[in-house]
């Protein structure tokens, strides 16, 4: 990934929240020559691994070998920014259209798990992190299906961890602009419904709107 210092994310807390808040990941692995891509949900479990499951009639992990390694791609919110953004495009007309974003490479090694037991405590894991987030005290539990049918549903996928090696994380955010242009993307950002980019914005510790 191209990564000039000052778009470089270095903030732990901020990387750990993308991958909650967008937990949708790009999982790209090679296949001999091929590359392999999958939209999978995964979810951080502990500070070194990631976990997650797919189909067992997506041949993943049959083609993959364990310990391959891989890359994980997170996206956050993301917006196409106008010149006219800009006050200080109305004097000097010195600057072009842009994109601000977040995105996160996981770089690591997978490992695929076909053992009952472990496959449960992993969809656990994930169902239990995204229903609080999405329904709360209503949140769906896998005791509400009945046994049979959970069973079966668990049956049918393949349980994967990745072991971390590295994270690479950029901030695009306006960053390197002037303070005014900075805090006028920010505000149009919000304005716009774009929340998730101004939060991060505010969070740069540079706007004041």
């Amino acid at each position: 990934m191209y990564l000039p210092e000052h778009f470089e994310e270095r903030d732990s807390r901020e990387i750990a929240q993308i991958i909650q808040q967008f937990p949708l990941a790009v999982i790209v692995c090679m296949n001999g020559k091929e590359i392999v891509a999958n939209h999978i949900p995964l979810m951080m479990d502990g500070e070194n691994e990631l976990i997650g499951h797919i189909a067992k009639s997506n041949n993943l992990h049959q083609i993959i070998e364990n310990n391959t390694k891989m890359l994980a791609i997170f996206s956050a919110e993301n917006s196409y920014i106008s010149p006219n953004l800009y006050p200080t495009n109305q004097e000097t007309h010195r600057h072009v259209p842009t994109w601000n974003y977040q995105v996160i490479h996981v770089h690591g090694f997978i490992t695929f798990i076909h053992v009952k037991k472990q496959k449960v405590a992993i969809v656990g894991k994930l169902t239990k992190l995204y229903e609080q987030e999405f329904s709360g005290k209503k949140a769906w539990r896998m005791s509400d299906a009945p046994k049979d049918y959970m069973e079966d549903m668990i049956e049918n996928i393949v349980a994967f961890k990745i072991k971390i090696e590295s994270i690479c994380a950029k901030s695009k955010l306006s960053q390197n602009r002037e303070q005014r242009d900075f805090d006028a993307v920010s505000c149009a950002m919000r304005d716009t419904g774009k929340n998730t980019l101004h939060k991060a914005m505010e969070r740069r510790g540079i706007s004041k709107i």
